[in-house]
């Protein structure tokens, strides 16, 4: 499972890594280019509900299987297409994997472990996040740099063939144990801390999103290396999270977001120098490394008897707040300046500190 979504996630952020390249072979501005990151986000945003929905009778790792052969199918059209229109349909395509494998895979953890490790196999499985940072990316970027920006997605594809063979191998059959119906979505989205949870998400990743998406533009040397130093640090961030949110839920989320409203805010003046780039983005990668598994946990405690449904709630919100902020952050820099985007994100992230301050989930 968590090399699974390591797969996805390194193919939906790996853009980032290469958006001047990519931007360059289309002959596109870097908000253009950008829209490789919103597609996926729009895609998967609508594909969680319906995926899941439409297949809830179905064993779930049928379905895992399936969505790994549509992700190898996509690397290996980003890797082999002729016209940026072919890219954009690849990352549709990796959109409806995302939305798919997120919704089913991310809440399976109490079944394949005892239920006292449950947490702690969510948070492996998340670590998946963070590690496409800390590897994927930067791996791919270098490799982008070196051989061709096309060769890492051709490499993803050969991943994801190996990711579906060891889902055959060693994940059990898994039969679905609650049917998951649009009534059921409804129903956990009435429950206020759940609403707390989807505007705290949606607000945090957009801040993350409008910012990240464009974060080469403003490192000008060692950007594969910078790129992994802040991918190491989210793997710490979400290795930490996972020993602190058990008790304190609220205020490592709430930390989290203002880790990630100050990063934004001095990075653009600060991170000129190579040392001050390290500082704000070993901050930014241990504040984002937890925002994952702290709101999929806050999705799961507000519905502990729906956790399918809860999965997906928490991929929609975040893949299409992925989407917006992708977007929003590409017009900003395409109208005005990186640095520009970079404060808006600060006063965004600022926004979801503000609407986890009135919470009290973890104080039940």
């Amino acid at each position: 499972m968590t090399l699974g979504i390591f797969s996805i996630v390194t193919t939906e952020i790996l853009p980032i890594g290469l958006l001047t390249p990519i931007g360059d072979s289309f002959a596109l501005s870097p908000g253009r280019t950008g829209w490789l990151m919103t597609m996926p986000g729009l895609v998967a945003a609508v594909a969680a509900p319906v995926i899941t929905v439409t297949t809830a009778r179905l064993d779930r790792r049928l379905m895992l299987c399936a969505l790994m052969v549509l992700l190898a199918a996509a690397n290996f059209l980003a890797a082999a297409g002729s016209t940026y229109w072919l890219e954009l349909v690849a990352r549709a395509m990796v959109g409806m994997t995302i939305g798919g494998f997120w919704s089913i895979g991310a809440g399976l953890a109490a079944r394949l472990v005892p239920e006292r490790w449950a947490a702690r196999a969510t948070a492996v499985i998340f670590s998946a996040v963070p590690l496409g940072s800390v590897l994927g990316v930067p791996a791919g970027t270098f490799v982008g740099e070196h051989a061709g920006w096309r060769v890492p997605f051709a490499v993803l594809g050969v991943v994801a063939v190996g990711v579906l063979a060891a889902l055959v191998v060693f994940v059990p059959p898994l039969p679905p144990l609650q049917v998951t119906r649009l009534g059921l979505l409804r129903d956990v989205l009435r429950q206020r801390q759940t609403r707390v949870g989807l505007i705290a998400t949606c607000l945090i990743v957009t801040a993350h999103f409008g910012t990240y998406t464009y974060v080469t533009t403003l490192l000008r040397d060692h950007v594969s290396t910078l790129l992994l130093i802040y991918g190491v640090a989210g793997l710490a961030g979400n290795l930490l999270a996972g020993t602190t949110i058990a008790r304190h839920l609220r205020a490592t989320f709430l930390t989290s977001a203002l880790l990630i409203a100050a990063a934004t805010l001095l990075l653009p003046v600060a991170g000129r120098s190579t040392a001050g780039a390290v500082v704000l983005l070993v901050v930014w990668g241990l504040a984002y490394g937890a925002v994952p598994v702290c709101s999929m946990t806050w999705f799961a405690r507000s519905a502990p008897t729906a956790p399918e449904a809860a999965t997906v709630l928490f991929t929609s919100s975040f893949q299409a707040t992925l989407s917006a902020g992708a977007l929003l952050g590409g017009l900003v820099v395409d109208l005005t300046s990186a640095s520009s985007a970079f404060v808006c994100g600060s006063v965004v992230a600022l926004l979801a500190a503000a609407a986890l301050t009135g919470s009290v989930l973890d104080r039940r």
